[in-house]
């Protein structure tokens, strides 16, 4: 029985999954570009100067380096032309003559090289030598072909036609004569430029290395020397703790960058400092009055537990109740504080302010001291309308707090300021001059012989104010008749 044909089959075991194998496996030329680009940058990343100083050295050297290569190259480009030129100024003047004595028929067989040249041939059309330099006598000619046109050629050659050492600037005149075409080379060594760019290059290769050495450790130097009080300050930042912002940093007297910098971050300690100052004793002002009608409440309750009499508990679950809305309202009253007091930025919708404002006066129809209200129309601002309400209904509740007889409430619009102005005043005992931004601090209560029930928590304008603030506007105390008169301004909205 005859064998199979197996010159198609594979040499070896059959997988079914070697026929996907190829298209499934990822090309590594297609990543390779990549990965060596990213490998490249990782090492230059690795290598870059990490700290200032270093930086500053290495920039200053680079600089200087760049700038002395370029001046080298300069100076060994402008010397090289210099002497290159009056070679070939010599021997010109050199072919021109010999040219001249060729036209006339005056050609000496071997006339002696003028002054500042090496050698001379003339050659005729047909490449004969009719006249050379001692020094070339007897050889061939130094081109085998010569011009077939006349004119001045101007080359320079490496040496090895002539037979010379150094390089040879060689000027080439070709003249018509009696006898045909006759050219003329004159050729004067350039061993004064060889011999210059050789020292120079000396010179420099020894000078340029030590003055980007000598640049590199001024800079350096120079720059740690500059940095000395960077790093006192970061010393110093690095040793402030959470308890030790009374600390400041040390301003060194150069009057520069590095002594404003320190400025700035003493004033930053000092905000700090302030900040917590304030944070402490918001927290102990809060806890004080947070514990006040707690306690009231717990008394009330052991009272009611201590003697179970039914006609007593009446009275004590309404001084419970009210308890628990101080308790309520001040706890709203510190959400709200905090919310205020986030980075977030303000909100920014259109609101209606004359409408906020009549409801305020509105809610205060029955109050104990009435609210005379001349509010203008349409006049609209960018807020909030719970802040906003909030707002006036804080000064309202602090005029009606210490008024005798009346609180007025204004709104108009100040044209040229492109403001809203919201005035509340009463005719009450007034606040003093040097009281007029402490009443805006927290916890803060002019009216401290009265009972806290009529005093309220001391928080009302500071929540007023901070209002005004976030939205862009003000809260002040100015001076009034009688009583106290607040102004609010906020910005006029679209």
């Amino acid at each position: 029985m005859a064998e199979p044909d197996r010159s198609c089959a594979p040499s070896g075991p059959y997988l079914p999954h070697d026929l996907y194998e190829d298209r499934d496996r990822p090309r590594a030329s297609a990543y390779r570009p990549r990965e060596l680009a990213s490998r490249l940058r990782r090492a230059a990343s690795r290598l870059r100067p990490r700290s200032v100083r270093a930086q500053a050295a290495l920039g200053a050297s680079a600089v200087v380096a760049l700038a002395l290569g370029v001046a080298s190259f300069a100076l060994l480009g402008a010397l090289e032309t210099n002497l290159t030129m009056s070679a070939q100024e010599d021997a010109e003047r050199q072919a021109v003559k010999v040219a001249a004595l060729a036209a006339t028929g005056q050609l000496d067989p071997v006339p002696p090289p003028g002054r500042g040249t090496d050698f001379f041939q003339v050659v005729d059309a047909r490449g004969r030598v009719l006249a050379a330099s001692p020094n070339l006598t007897g050889r061939p000619a130094l081109v085998p072909e010569p011009p077939v046109a006349p004119g001045t050629v101007r080359n320079t050659w490496k040496g090895g036609r002539a037979r010379q050492e150094h390089r040879q600037r060689v000027v080439q005149v070709t003249t018509v004569t009696a006898k045909g075409l006759v050219t003329v080379y004159a050729g004067t060594s350039l061993r004064d430029a060889d011999t210059a760019d050789a020292t120079i290059m000396a010179v420099l290769a020894v000078v340029v290395p030590l003055l980007v050495l000598v640049v590199a450790l001024i800079t350096w130097r120079v720059t740690g020397w500059a940095l000395r009080p960077v790093e006192a300050i970061r010393a110093e930042m690095a040793e402030i703790g959470d308890r030790e912002l009374h600390r400041r940093v040390p301003v060194p007297p150069t009057r520069d960058e590095v002594a404003r910098l320190a400025v700035t971050m003493n004033a930053t300690l000092d905000r700090l400092e302030a900040a917590g100052i304030r944070q402490r004793r918001f927290i102990a002002d809060a806890s004080h009055e947070l514990r006040s009608p707690i306690t009231v409440l717990r008394t009330q309750l052991e009272v009611a537990q201590a003697h179970p009499d039914p006609e007593l508990w009446g009275e004590l679950v309404s001084g419970a109740l009210e308890d628990t809305v101080r308790l309520q309202d001040l706890a709203a009253d510190l959400l709200l504080l905090a919310r205020l007091d986030t980075s977030e930025p303000p909100p920014a919708a259109a609101v209606d302010l004359t409408e906020v404002a009549r409801e305020a006066a509105r809610t205060r129809r029955g109050a104990r001291v009435p609210v005379h209200a001349d509010i203008a129309p349409g006049i609209a601002v960018r807020g909030s309308t719970i802040w906003l309400s909030r707002l006036v209904t804080n000064l309202l509740d602090n005029a009606g707090r210490h008024a005798e007889q009346h609180v007025t409430l204004v709104l108009r619009v100040d044209e040229p300021r492109g403001e809203a102005v919201l005035e509340v005043t009463d005719d009450g005992a007034g606040i003093a001059p040097d009281d007029r931004e402490r009443v805006f601090e927290r916890f803060t209560r002019l009216d401290d012989a009265r009972a806290r029930d009529e005093g309220g928590t001391g928080l009302g304008l500071a929540i007023a104010r901070d209002i005004a603030l976030r939205l862009g506007g003000t809260l002040a105390v100015r001076d009034s008749p009688k009583g106290a008169r607040l102004v609010a301004t906020l910005p006029l909205g679209p």
